[in-house]
């Protein structure tokens, strides 16, 4: 199963909250990752090292010093092998 976490940087935020998942495209929800096998950040459509980020249930937290820049898309792909 596939998961996908959409959001929008406002251009100052390093914290992603389920509530700031972009609901035009369906209900966003940041799962916890003890559930999921695999995942995946991409922002700005570049795959981010394992290192640049930390995610817990309903929270994407950066780790970088610069922000994502301002209507860069941020996609947290999670993937659960059944």
């Amino acid at each position: 199963m596939i998961y996908e976490f959409y959001a929008i940087s406002d251009g100052c935020s390093l914290v992603y909250k389920n509530k700031d998942g972009l609901c035009e495209v369906a209900k966003q929800e940041i799962l916890d990752p003890k559930e999921i096998s695999y995942m995946n950040l991409f922002i700005n459509g570049v795959l981010q090292p394992y290192e640049n980020y930390i995610v817990k249930e309903g929270e994407i937290r950066l780790k970088t010093v610069d922000v994502p820049i301002k209507g860069a898309p941020i996609v947290l792909q999670m993937i659960k092998v059944l």
